[in-house]
Order: C-alpha cells, then structure tokens, then sequence
C-alpha cells in the first residue's frame, strides 16, 4: 500500500523525474503534471494527500492553481515550491492557506522530509506522546501513593489533564484507557484526602488550608487591583480546568498570559455555595449567620444567587477597601451579552469589574435534558470542543478583545467544575430530600457510607443546618446518587451527564487565570 498519493505541478516536471524516482521509490505515488488546469481536474476525481505546486507557471500561476484546488478541497495540504522568496509573495501564498513551501532548487531529501513532516506528523506525535507517557506513568503513580498534600495533588491533577490533551492526539485506544484507568484511582485517592481533610481545611482560621472559594478574593484577586490599572475579574460559571486549556489559545492571542494557578471549590461544589462564598469571603455556614434575609438554603423558593452584588461590598467592606470603584455584570443570556458588549469601554473607568458569566453551568443542564446536546457534548473531549467554540463566537471574548489594547488587568476564574457520571448509588430519604444528583441534604438519610462523604453536622463542612437533623452527603469519584423510586429510568436518564456538587478533582480544583494586555 503506498504511503500517499502526491500530485506534482511543475511546467518544467521533465526536468524532476529523478526526484520522482527517488520518492516512488520512498513508497510514494506521484501523479505529474505540467500545468495547473491538468492538476485542478486529477484533484476533482481523485484522492489526493499532498499536492507540490510550482509558483511560476504560464497559463494559470501557482497562487490561481491553489486557489482553485482549496476551492475543491479546503484541507488539502499544499506546498509551494518557488524561485522568488519575496515577503508580499510569502505573505499572499500564507494568506490563501499553504502547508509549506520549499526554495528552488529543491533537492529530493528536501521533498522527502517535508512530505513526512505533513503525512507522518500525525502518526509520529502519537507514537512520541505514547512513549513519554509511559514515562510518565510510573511518576504519577508514586506521586498518587506518596501521600500528596493540597498543592501536589493540584500538580497532579493539572499533569493529567496535560496527558488528557496530549492523548488527544494520540490513535492509541489502548494507552487512552490506561490514561483513563489512572485518572479513576486519581480520583478514588482524592476521595480519601478529601475525607480526611476538608472539615480541617473549614476551620476559622485554619493556616494550613489551600486556597478555597470564600478566600479567593482576598488572597488572589484583590492584591491585583493597583490605581490606573483597571481589573477584570470574570467569573465563568462552571469551568473545568482542562474547559480552560480548551479556551486558552483564545486569550492568548489577546492578552499575556502571566499565571495559571487552581484553587479549591468548596462543598457543595454547586453555583449557590461556591459562588455566594466567592463574593462574601464567607463559607456558607457564616453567609447564613451574617445575612438572614439574603441565604436560601436548596428547597427554599426564590433565586439562590441573587445577593452577589450586596456579599462583595460587604467583603470589601470588611477588607477597608470599600473606596474602590467597582461594577458588577452578570451575563444570563444573548442580550445581557451584547449589552457588554456595548457597555465594555465605560467599565475601563472602574478599578475593578466582576463579570460573571452563565454559559458553560447552563450548557451542563441543557446537555443532560436535551438530546442534541447530549450528541454535541458526549464526553470530556467533545465538551471541550462546545466550550471552545462557545467562546470564540461569544459577546464575551468580542467585548474582551474590545478592550485588549488598553491597559488592563484581567483575572478569569470560576466557581466550580463538573464531572461525567458513569456509576449510581442509592439513596433513601424523606420528601424534605434535596433531589441534586452530585450531593443531597435532608433527615434520616440511608446510604452506603463507603459512597459518600457525609457531614451527619453540617457545621462541620462549614455548612448551614438547613432544618432540624439534617445531615450532607457527596457523591465520590463518578457517583451519581439515585432514589429507588424509579431507579432503572433515572440511571439510564442521567449516566454520562456532566454534574456537580460532589467530591472529584474535576469539580473541587478549578482555574484561576491572571492576564495583561500584550
């Protein structure tokens, strides 16, 4: 089977057929033609991988060829072989999308490499991603057993989403599921750490805790904010750390990036909490205590993040920065998007801007009630792929860009992750039973205690009692917890959607992003 099928276009081909030979020989086939109409017809009716093409040709130029043959095929790689390296030439043949482009005289080891560059790019990152995978595997497994603290198994979870991305590129199923397997005890060991430490980590005035939600501001957002320097922090709902990675090459194109740290959710990891502690700089335990009349507890009517505004000035406040100028934007819908849009310049006379933005938490549940979406989004890779192209063509990167040339200061962050749910657990309890599938409050809860982590006090995860007796549980791993009552059709229903609220590395350690303008 020959290794690809090259189309070479050259007035002068007479004078290459040894270089034909010599790729023929390389297990090429190589189609010749003297003019490019000849070549725009062959590649109309044939299977093409790679198409050499000369710039200088009488009739119809090299640039007209390639316009011709992108106009038939778009991705077909092209390489231009010329005479003349001029800049507005090189520019004009970049611009009409070529793969390469080789200097004549070309020499058949030139032709051969760069045909292996493009054919074989694909094959030869794969096998090279495998091997220093493998190499890697060894160090992320002692890295698992060598009891990890906080800031290790950040550095832990960040590796495996950098060998997730990789794999990517891989067509090795089998090193895909080793990956796989991995993150799973990952996620089984994370579990455990969890357990032990988070109601240590709550404690007031606890030194040794990693940075958390109701802490973020004021250890990682604030100490940014300096006079004549606008910040803006933008709060996008719900954003895994490898959704950023999807994202990043985005912001990048606009802003420097300076530091890509993580932080630690608190639980539940569920907008009303992780969010609401954000802003106040309060876990929801002290939220409730300090503002009656704005906490809602899961079963209590009314919106449950309608306060964020009035929690932050009060942060701010209690920090003696309340002289700062400041906005608050949230972005629920199109409209609300476009208005920041419009709005975007008049925010630059602020020192700092909160913009919080409903897209990725709303695409979660619209993925598991709507089938379409549960196509688009069916794993961690497709998922990533939505939120890219979310974001591309989002009122929030147009009003970003906007502004991308003023001198600017932006911090891009979430409240909480998500994860895939594969397996289910049972639950039992009263009608007061909070129905999240990720975590659930209520009295005389009955589960399987190794399936959860369970706060039988509430104030020990630094959680509110919302009624008498009540007690938390969360979801470990991949868990998803289901009532009896029906069980078969919620399982089947809710297996591989993407929830929150429970204990897993994608949802408890998330993105906190410091960028300038370039």
């Amino acid at each position: 089977m020959p290794l690809a099928n090259i189309v070479w276009v050259d007035d002068e081909i007479e004078s290459l057929q040894s270089q034909k030979l010599f790729l023929e020989n390389k297990g090429y086939v190589i189609n010749t033609f003297a003019s490019g109409f000849d070549a725009i017809e062959f590649v109309k009716t044939n299977d093409v991988d790679v198409v050499l093409l000369d710039e200088t040709m009488p009739g119809i130029t090299g640039l007209q060829t390639l316009s011709k043959i992108k106009e038939i095929h778009n991705y077909l790689p092209v390489v231009m072989i010329t005479k003349n390296e001029t800049e507005t030439l090189m520019e004009e043949a970049i611009g009409s999308q070529i793969t390469d482009y080789l200097l004549k005289p070309v020499n058949p080891n030139q032709v051969l490499l760069c045909l292996k560059k493009i054919i074989d790019n694909k094959r030869l990152i794969a096998e090279k991603t495998t091997t220093a995978y493998q190499q890697q595997f060894r160090e992320l497994f002692m890295a698992l057993n060598n009891n990890p603290d906080y800031n290790e198994w950040m550095e832990i979870y960040k590796k495996l989403v950098f060998w997730e991305l990789e794999m990517e590129k891989s067509d090795s199923p089998e090193m895909q599921e080793i990956l796989s397997q991995q993150k799973e005890e990952a996620n089984n060991e994370f579990f455990k750490y969890i357990s032990k430490n988070y109601t240590k980590w709550v404690q007031p005035k606890n030194i040794e805790a990693p940075i958390m939600s109701h802490n973020l501001l004021q250890f990682k957002v604030l100490p940014h904010v300096e006079p004549g320097i606008p910040v803006f922090f933008v709060l996008i709902d719900n954003l895994r750390f490898d959704q950023w990675k999807a994202i990043q090459p985005i912001f990048a194109e606009s802003f420097k990036i300076l530091e890509e740290e993580t932080f630690y959710s608190i639980l539940p990891t569920a907008t009303q909490y992780s969010r609401n502690a954000i802003f106040s700089g309060l876990l929801p335990i002290d939220i409730q205590k300090q503002f009656p009349e704005q906490w809602r507890n899961d079963e209590d009517e009314g919106g449950k993040n309608l306060f964020e505004e009035n929690f932050f000035k009060a942060q701010l406040k209690k920090l003696k920065k309340e002289q700062l100028k400041t906005s608050y934007t949230k972005v629920l819908n199109h409209a609300d998007g476009q208005q920041l849009v419009n709005n975007i310049h008049n925010l630059l006379n602020n020192d700092f801007n909160i913009i919080v933005y409903n897209f990725v938490d709303m695409l979660s549940h619209a993925r598991t009630e709507m089938e379409v979406l549960k196509e688009l989004a069916a794993d961690e890779k497709s998922y990533r792929s939505v939120t890219r192209s979310w974001f591309e063509h989002s009122p929030l990167h147009t009003a970003l860009k906007k502004i991308a040339d003023k001198k600017i200061k932006v911090i891009v962050a979430t409240d909480h992750g998500s994860v895939r749910v594969k397996t289910s657990y049972k639950v039992l309890g009263d009608k007061q039973t909070t129905t999240n599938l990720r975590y659930k409050h209520g009295r005389n809860l009955n589960y399987e205690a190794k399936d959860v982590l369970a706060f039988r006090n509430p104030n020990d995860g630094g959680l509110p009692v919302p009624t008498v007796n009540s007690s938390f549980i969360f979801a470990k791993e991949d868990g998803f917890l289901c009532y009896p009552n029906n069980y078969n059709h919620y399982v089947n229903y809710y297996k591989n959607t993407f929830q929150h609220g429970g204990v897993s590395l994608e949802e408890m350690i998330v993105p906190i992003i410091k960028m300038i303008n370039k």
